[in-house]
């Protein structure tokens, strides 16, 4: 509590000091789409995520919003304002989307298809692992390990390494529940965003495309910086999990 306190104040004299000299310009505001299961994992990553990217928005007088859409909503929403689209729906359901906006990065967390990645998809990425990549995953190991039964995982609740053991507690706090593989997608994807925003002021959805096409250096609490392939896909190390 007592941290807790002093931490306080020390932010509200941090902010007095940006406002009183002008270094804090018009605020920056920043919106996310979900379009998917209301009670889905993911979208629990999704709210962790903006809270955490809203702690650190009042540092850099940003904020960022959430519209929750279903994927009956899907066909008659209006995307324009949003930075980002981000997923929990079909494979059929998410090509539609991504169709249909062409120019907004739309955020695959939770279909695992193979042929969704070999289509590349312009504004497409992948933040969970595709199928290909935990076949190859156990591959690898078995050949360390012959007979191991290793299942591959994007997360895992008990990973404690590269502050992922902060990043578990922390879910585990505010959501109630552990922090699985998608609920992992969802706070990487819009943490990945915010940082973006953060570190390049870009607010426009094209400019995001691009720039996490191209431009990406994500640790994502695995020790390891993740960029996105030509497919959309992330490059991410792969947790290989045996009897939990």
């Amino acid at each position: 509590m007592l941290k807790e306190n002093i931490y306080k104040m020390w932010y509200a004299q941090i902010l007095t000091l940006l406002v009183s000299t002008g270094v804090l310009a018009e605020t920056i505001e920043v919106n996310f789409a979900y379009v998917g299961q209301g009670n889905h994992s993911a979208l629990l990553g999704v709210k962790q995520g903006l809270d955490e990217s809203n702690i650190q928005g009042q540092f850099l007088n940003q904020k960022y919003y959430l519209d929750i859409i279903t994927v009956d909503e899907m066909s008659s929403h209006d995307f324009s304002k949003y930075i980002a689209v981000l997923t929990s729906v079909d494979i059929n359901n998410y090509t539609k989307l991504s169709q249909q906006l062409p120019d907004i990065p739309v955020f695959n967390l939770t279909i695992e298809n193979d042929s969704l990645r070999t289509a590349c998809i312009n504004n497409a990425l992948h933040i969970i692992p595709s199928n290909r990549m935990k076949a190859d995953a156990r591959s690898q190991w078995q050949k360390k390990e012959a007979g191991s039964h290793a299942n591959a995982q994007a997360w895992h609740p008990d990973f404690v390494k590269f502050a992922a053991r902060d990043l578990n507690k922390r879910f585990k706090k505010k959501q109630k529940t552990e922090m699985d593989d998608y609920s992992w997608a969802g706070w990487a994807a819009v943490k990945m965003t915010s940082d973006t925003v953060a570190r390049t002021k870009i607010t426009d959805p094209t400019n995001m495309l691009n720039y996490l096409k191209t431009e990406l250096t994500f640790d994502g609490q695995k020790g390891s910086d993740m960029n996105f392939r030509e497919t959309g896909q992330l490059r991410q190390l792969i947790l290989l999990v045996e009897n939990d």
